[in-house]
Formats: C-alpha cells, sequence, structure tokens
C-alpha cells in the first residue's frame, strides 16, 4: 500500500523561493566589495515559503544592517532592501533593487 508522489509538484504548492546562482554572484559580489571596505563582516541566507532573504552583519553577533529580500508577489518575483524592519528599495530586478548600494562620487573643494 504505498503511494508514489511526484516530487516536483510538492515543491511547486509549497512556493519555496531560492537564489539563482546569477543572484547569488551579484549579492556575492556586492558583499565582497564591502567586505574589503571593512564595511560588512558576514552574512546569512535564508529560504521560506514565499521569501529568500540575504542578510549582511557589521558583526556576526548583531542584528542584520540589511537584509535583500527575494519574493513571490502576485506579479511575479520582486526583490527588497530593508534595514530592520524599514523597506528601504522596492524592484523587479535584483539589479535595480542593489543600485542604492552604488557608491556617488563628489565633488571636493578645496
Amino acid at each position: 500500500m504505498s503511494q508514489v508522489f511526484d516530487l516536483s509538484q510538492i515543491r511547486r504548492r509549497r512556493g519555496r523561493v531560492y537564489f539563482n546562482r546569477g543572484e547569488l554572484g551579484q549579492l556575492l559580489g556586492l558583499y565582497f566589495d564591502r567586505v574589503a571596505a571593512g564595511e560588512w563582516r558576514d552574512y546569512a541566507i535564508d529560504h521560506g515559503v514565499g521569501i529568500a532573504v540575504f542578510s549582511v552583519f557589521r558583526h556576526s553577533h548583531d542584528r542584520p544592517l540589511y537584509g535583500i529580500a527575494k519574493v513571490l508577489a502576485a506579479q511575479g518575483t520582486e526583490y527588497c532592501v530593508y534595514e530592520g524592519r524599514h523597506r528601504l528599495r522596492r524592484s523587479h530586478t535584483l539589479a535595480e533593487a542593489l543600485e542604492m548600494f552604488e557608491r556617488k562620487l563628489t565633488l571636493v573643494r578645496e
């Protein structure tokens, strides 16, 4: 009395979200740049039903400085950047969401 389950159907129903290889490349590239600058020191990746979060920390025992989330939305996949509970940016592409971390050059006058 055994049953055969199609695992792909079970995984689809759960709605788990993961970062793909390209997204991880973008996230880790940003992370390594900030580690080299001495700003970030640790990261964590969490996966859940409908959401995956890449969190960055200044120290391993602190709260995350930022959380970069991939969320299943009604219109498709959405990327959000959080600082604590505050959403700083929302976008339909990861590259657009990560633009907020780009450093802007300013003119320094003597």
